[in-house]
């Protein structure tokens, strides 16, 4: 393991949440897996392209990455130790050969300076704990000519499809779980421009995308999902099983309205963002 900047963030996602993450994976790429093709339609990754997927988790990403630049290659790094496991055993089941993934840091890792073509981020952008000089950094490790894409949460509404699933839920979700801090630091158009701009980039393209997100197979299996996930599990973590037992009935009757024959689906909003870097700042 190299220098750390976010120390807070690399105990955070080695302990429960990151093996929650780990072990449960496909249920958080479900959840997700309805962005992956506007996020990489953005990054226009193309056959010989060489990519870094930024807080790459247990690599759903990188994979798709390493299989659009199939004469190329992919590299994922995440501070996670089991999500990088997870991401490797995948990788291997599924015989994706140019792919590497590194336990490291992203805001401070030595990367080959002009070494992608590509920089991408399903979300893992969001955890900077000094945003300008982590897009600084990885502005040097991107190609000129090259572009970053990636994938953040539009702030919730309290009219939102999800506010009205997790109603019964949200009065009792008042801090924040250790993985989860940095999540709504990117939710502001103008403070995303701000940051990147900052950083050395241009052509800032900051586009709204809706899309279904799959929480399960049914109103109680989604439930369970969401009272396993690392937020809900931290705040109700001193409550007494009739209380929880409660909350959970309120939000599984919540969540029937929102089961189809596919699933689950809640609609769901994310900012698609690419930039390329300046080319004055991309000699230095």
């Amino acid at each position: 393991m190299r220098a750390v900047a976010n120390r807070q963030q690399l105990e955070a996602w080695n302990d429960w949440e990151g093996i929650h993450w780990a072990e449960h994976s496909e249920r958080y790429n479900a959840m997700m897996g309805a962005f992956n093709a506007p996020l990489f339609a953005a990054a226009g990754i193309s056959a010989r392209a060489r990519v870094l997927d930024i807080g790459c988790g247990t690599g759903h990403t990188t994979r798709i990455a390493a299989q659009q630049a199939h004469e190329g290659h992919a590299v994922g790094i995440d501070l996670s130790a089991p999500m990088l496991e997870r991401a490797r055993c995948d990788a291997a089941a599924e015989s994706v050969s140019n792919i590497v993934f590194e336990q490291s840091d992203a805001q401070v890792h030595p990367f080959p300076e002009r070494g992608f073509d590509a920089l991408i981020s399903r979300g893992g952008v969001m955890f900077f704990n000094d945003h300008i000089a982590a897009f600084t950094h990885l502005r040097r490790a991107l190609a000129p000519g090259g572009r970053l894409a990636f994938l953040g949460p539009q702030p919730g509404g309290p009219d939102s499809a999800y506010a009205r699933a997790t109603a019964a839920l949200s009065p009792f979700l008042s801090e924040v779980s250790p993985a989860a801090r940095g999540m709504g630091s990117l939710l502001d158009p103008l403070r995303i421009r701000q940051v990147l701009t900052a950083a050395g980039f241009t052509d800032v393209d900051i586009v709204p995308v809706e899309a279904p997100m799959n929480f399960g197979v049914d109103a109680g299996d989604a439930a369970d999902f969401l009272f396993a996930m690392g937020p809900t599990r931290y705040n109700l973590r001193a409550l007494d099983v009739a209380t929880v037992s409660r909350i959970r009935a309120e939000v599984q009757e919540a969540l029937e309205e929102f089961e189809t024959g596919e699933g689950v689906l809640i609609p769901g909003s994310v900012w698609i963002v690419t930039a390329s870097p300046e080319q004055a700042a991309a000699t230095t």
